[in-house]
């Protein structure tokens, strides 16, 4: 029995090729795991009368071992999301019997596919209130709840469109970090955060202005003025809006996506970053089958709340369809 390891995001891979056993045999095992924890699994594997269950039992910790070791997961937090028994080759033997005759004997195998799937939740999230902030800062009942989330939604469109149409050709991309909204009664309070000199400030003194207006057109509110501030970031490429953008670019212009991956990596360690991550994910390369690629340089603690990292996901369309691009920044530990 061979057996083989892939890690991909918090999705832990292990395959077993090879058993010696039908497949029919270990599918009345693994369709008693399937979608259950690490720890019931195991138990469910201990009691179970079936010879089926040895092998598939070590498939399971190896891959649970895999997760804590490689990616710092909790073996508590883990569960069956897929198993799968596919057939393998027959394996032909002869018999021996006396005078010299044999008959033929068909041993069977099977290939036995385990993935251990890691708690997923947003970092960003999961940090509020430690290490992270809200994005926007407004109370409203709860019948007005999703107006309000519409309305953030549409002022961040807008400012980005029209960042897009008015932006200089050599900038290449829009360098806006984040965008924080800030609401009263009577007063809506947008604080633009961008990494780079924009065509928004340099280039004209009225661009402000005409982004106010067209903002205030965009979702039609008469009761409220509206303010739209300027703030520079001091280190552009320790974003990972930004940094998304750049690999985003590089994608479009048909740069290999390792290269650009590389290259982002570089510019994140020039900002002084403690650790990063970067993921894509989707047809690379052009390639008919879809997958994922990932590279990580040094420390990105995810399960640790005290530790301050930054996070983002951006679509990217490309000619060959549409990759998405996952951005993890450590920046500081508190």
């Amino acid at each position: 029995m061979t057996m083989i390891k892939k890690t991909s995001g918090t999705e832990i891979r292990a395959l077993a090729r090879h058993i010696g056993m039908s497949a029919q045999k270990a599918r009345r095992v693994i369709d008693q795991i399937r979608g259950c924890s690490y720890e019931q699994t195991l138990m469910i594997l201990e009691l179970m009368p079936y010879r089926a269950c040895y092998p598939i039992f070590k498939l399971v910790y190896s891959a649970a071992a895999n997760a804590s070791h490689n990616r710092g997961l909790k073996e508590a937090d883990l569960f069956i999301s897929k198993a799968e028994v596919n057939e393998g080759v027959i394996v032909k033997r002869l018999k021996p019997q006396a005078r010299g005759r044999s008959y033929p004997i068909k041993r069977p195998t099977c290939h036995i596919t385990i993935v251990d799937m890691g708690q997923k939740i947003n970092p960003l999230g999961f940090r509020l209130g430690t290490t992270q902030s809200h994005r926007s800062f407004w109370f409203a009942q709860p019948k007005n709840y999703s107006k309000g989330l519409q309305e953030d939604e549409k002022i961040r469109d807008c400012i980005k469109n029209y960042v897009q149409k008015h932006m200089r050709i050599s900038s290449g991309f829009e360098g806006i970090a984040r965008i924080d909204i800030k609401k009263r009664i009577d007063l809506i309070q947008v604080i633009i955060h961008i990494g780079f000199a924009n065509m928004l400030i340099e280039g004209r003194a009225r661009g402000i202005e005409e982004l106010q207006t067209n903002v205030q057109k965009s979702f039609h509110s008469v009761n409220r003025r509206l303010n739209i501030a300027i703030a520079r970031v001091a280190r552009p490429y320790g974003q990972p809006n930004i940094l998304a953008e750049y690999i985003a670019l590089q994608l479009k212009n048909r740069v290999s996506f390792r290269k650009a991956m590389k290259k982002a990596i570089e510019l994140a360690e020039q900002a002084d970053a403690k650790g990063i991550q970067v993921q894509i994910a989707g047809r690379l390369n052009g390639n008919e089958i879809a997958r994922v690629e990932w590279i990580r340089e040094g420390r990105v603690p995810l399960q640790t709340i005290r530790v301050k990292i930054d996070y983002c996901s951006y679509p990217v369309r490309t000619i060959y369809g549409v990759l998405g691009i996952k951005i993890w920044i450590f920046l500081d530990e508190e």
